[in-house]
């Protein structure tokens, strides 16, 4: 279980996932490791560790490729280069309403579920040849659930969109100030549109 590992230092919530009115249309910092001869940067590579902890996340489809689908866009996304590291990995936990009712409660003092938690890894270097650890992703299925019925869209879209928010977060990024949200908001279009998924925004715009 993803509870005893020890990892979950700090969670983010993400009850509402305001739209904002413009995307953040800055071109990507230089990436990481580019090479001083104009090589191309070495390829980065994110790992995703699926944990089904609780919940009915039967409509949700087969979790394992459903992860590794959003894994592998996140990866590529050039926008990232400069804070996603050369290879990474990080957990997504398949939780329900009650566990992460009682985690954001003993860490963010709010006594409610919500449909998604972030809690990024103490920064330290990795060891020789392992991936460096992100952090955690927790999700709700009846949160998840209940919003992915009221905007009328797919459980696994929805279940994308919100694990690419909480790797975002794991990367450093938030929502907290309207250009903050607009920089956030504009990469989870950008990944989610090369999963097929549609903008999850455009209703409130």
């Amino acid at each position: 279980m993803i509870a005893s590992s020890g990892r979950r230092r700090r969670a983010h919530e993400d009850d509402d996932l305001t739209a904002m009115d413009t995307v953040d249309d800055r071109p990507p910092s230089a990436p990481e490791g580019e090479c001083q001869d104009g090589e191309p940067p070495e390829r980065r590579g994110l790992e995703l560790e699926v944990v089904e902890e609780c919940g009915d996340w039967s409509d949700a489809g087969s979790l394992v490729p459903l992860v590794a689908t959003v894994a592998a866009a996140i990866a590529r996304n050039p926008g990232l280069a400069s804070r996603l590291p050369i290879a990474a990995c990080a957990c997504i936990a398949f939780s329900d309403d009650a566990a992460v009712r009682a985690l954001n409660a003993r860490y963010r003092g709010k006594d409610t579920p919500t449909n998604v938690l972030s809690f990024p890894a103490a920064p330290m270097p990795a060891a020789p040849g392992t991936p460096r650890f992100l952090g955690d992703v927790v999700l709700a299925a009846e949160t998840v659930a209940a919003e992915a019925a009221e905007r009328q869209i797919a459980i696994p879209d929805h279940v994308r969109h919100l694990a690419v928010h909480g790797i975002l977060h794991l990367l450093g990024y938030d929502h907290e100030t309207e250009a903050d949200a607009c920089v956030m908001e504009g990469l989870e279009r950008q990944i989610l549109a090369t999963l097929g998924v549609a903008d999850p925004y455009r209703e409130s715009e």
